[in-house]
């Protein structure tokens, strides 16, 4: 293994552990790998580009998870590949902009999440009217359901897609006016 190369105080470390521990016990309710959050929390703790078997040493993980990992991270956008001059490894880096971070997140659910469901939503809601008009109170009455659901999607969706602008005001406006509320 690797030497790790970092410019961060042996005192820290308990601290830094501390931090990916808990993003990575978090990931597990946003649905994604602990190896993973726990390879951005890493990289965006010690706010260092790290390479690949830095990464493994820290964590203790195998050279097939930390790329697997870092591969998703670079996917998602948290995550970018930094080329360092006489160096045949590459190294990485999290973004360190908070609000650009969680833009991205909150980006990369949607595109997961929000966007099959809906798509979902309006296939049950058009597989209802396909089977006849015998049921149409019924029927009615499903779509309604269904409709209202969907509104609430779309309104999730336009919220997000303002939320989520790449110059990042929409975000930090959303969070200003939410926190100033009752």
């Amino acid at each position: 293994m690797a030497t790790q190369r970092t410019n961060q105080p042996p005192a820290i470390t308990p601290a830094q552990d501390r931090f990916i521990a808990a993003w990575g016990q978090m990931a597990g309710a946003w649905g994604i790998s602990r190896t993973m959050a726990e390879a951005h929390a890493l990289l965006y703790i010690t706010g260092e580009e790290m390479c690949t078997d830095d990464i493994m040493e820290r964590l203790q993980i195998s050279r097939g998870n930390a790329s697997m990992s870092l591969r998703a991270l670079v996917d998602w956008g948290i995550v970018s590949r930094v080329a360092r001059r006489g160096e045949r490894r590459e190294y990485f880096a999290a973004e360190q902009d908070v609000w650009a971070l969680f833009r991205a997140i909150v980006r990369e659910r949607m595109n997961r999440e929000v966007d099959p469901l809906l798509a979902s939503l309006h296939e049950v809601r058009d597989l209802a009217g396909r089977h006849g008009a015998a049921d149409r109170e019924a029927i009615a009455a499903h779509n309604k359901r269904v409709d209202a659901m969907i509104d609430f999607f779309e309104t999730l969706e336009k919220f997000g897609t303002r939320f989520v602008k790449r110059d990042g005001r929409g975000l930090k406006v959303a969070v200003n006016v939410l926190a100033k509320l009752p």
